[in-house]
């Protein structure tokens, strides 16, 4: 394979969200000191200025608590299925924290207390901003934006590749990984030229963000051939004696040579595309790509903090272009495999700089470096 010639589209830091940070939250703040600093340029009376900061105080209060009240009257006919029977749980799941109620009375306090006689009384008041708040909710108005709902389901870890991510780890890789090396060790010893790179004995997993998924890689892609199955894994988990875990070893070819390692795609994708086919599941194309994209990052982030799965994976996300490329996936998966033969020639090079002492003579760098733009292992087994 040409590594000159060929390299990813879309790299995957281009394609994978990151998390959201706090540029939201910084934002606010810099809105509310421009706001705090053109009232105070405004000139307007203390007095005045109080009065309406806490009636608009009180009319977001009692918005919040209209809605509660709204909630309440639906959640009081799931009791027992939903609150354990407790009316009190039920109230507190309807009403925001406590310190709203306690904010309420001392808003309205002052207000009343800074109320000047304009001509309306204090209940118009009140009824003009419940009437306000009623409408809003009556139309609808007042519903988060697709921003806020993912940012909650995010934070809250409720999407449901969450779900999808952790029952793939907790089911299946936390089980098979830890295996994963020495069943390639045994497997190299019986075919010692076929594995000739130890950084490649690890599990390739595809994720592609279509959800497309073949059941038969070789129809993926000509150049991907089955070569055998490595050795299995039988373990008996939830009821079923000796349940069989294996991977499947393929031969990649690269122009005149046959790259080999053990791949498979990421099984929970399947589900994602089932789901955007089926009505009931009201999941649509676009909803499938983004949790897609989310289960890639959940799952890295599941498995860089899992130290029994270090070093025996290899995440492999990608998105196909719309024109139709001739051997895109094993290309891809090549480009992997190159990568990780050369990631042991980046750490060595990388001691070098820092290790003034060890470093080669010029006559002996000649000998070492290829020509080539882009750096070539030291190891001769791995080509």
């Amino acid at each position: 394979m040409s590594q000159e010639l060929w390299q990813p589209s879309h790299p995957t830091t281009l394609l994978i969200p990151k998390a959201r940070g706090g540029r939201a939250q910084c934002a606010v703040y810099v809105l509310l000191a421009l706001c705090a600093a053109a009232l105070y340029l405004a000139g307007e009376p203390l007095a005045s200025t109080a009065r309406s900061l806490t009636h608009h105080f009180v009319t977001l209060q009692i918005g919040v608590l209209l809605k509660g009240t709204c909630y309440l009257a639906e959640e009081i006919f799931h009791l027992q299925s939903r609150h354990h029977s407790s009316f009190w749980r039920a109230l507190s799941t309807c009403f925001p924290p406590r310190w709203h109620g306690p904010m309420l009375l001392v808003c309205g306090s002052a207000y009343v207390a800074l109320l000047d006689g304009d001509g309306q009384s204090l209940s118009l008041h009140l009824g003009l901003a419940s009437l306000c708040h009623l409408l809003i909710l009556a139309l609808g108005l007042n519903k988060p934006s697709a921003v806020e709902m993912s940012e909650m389901s995010e934070r809250s870890k409720q999407n449901v590749a969450h779900g999808l991510a952790w029952s793939y780890y907790i089911g299946y890789l936390k089980i098979v990984l830890p295996r994963v090396k020495k069943s390639m060790e045994e497997f190299s010893r019986a075919n010692p030229n076929m594995l000739a790179c130890r950084e490649t004995w690890k599990l390739h997993i595809l994720v592609p963000l279509s959800c497309d998924i073949y059941d038969d890689l070789e129809k993926a892609d000509s150049n991907i051939q089955y070569v055998t199955d490595l050795t299995e894994t039988t373990l008996t988990r939830a009821g079923t004696k000796k349940r069989v875990y294996k991977h499947s070893l393929y031969a990649i070819r690269d122009e005149d040579k046959l790259w080999h390692c053990a791949v498979e795609y990421a099984t929970p994708l399947q589900s994602l595309y089932a789901m955007s086919q089926d009505e009931c599941a009201a999941f649509s194309r676009e909803d499938r790509l983004e949790q897609a994209k989310l289960f890639y990052r959940t799952l890295e982030e599941i498995l860089k903090g899992s130290k029994e799965c270090a070093g025996t994976y290899r995440l492999i996300a990608y998105q196909e272009s719309g024109e139709a490329e001739t051997h895109f996936l094993s290309r891809y998966i090549l480009w992997h495999l190159w990568q990780q033969t050369h990631e042991e020639y980046a750490v060595y090079e990388g001691n070098q700089l820092h290790n003034p002492s060890m470093s080669l003579s010029s006559t002996e760098l000649n000998l070492q470096i290829s020509e080539s733009d882009l750096p070539q292992p030291l190891r001769s087994d791995c080509f």
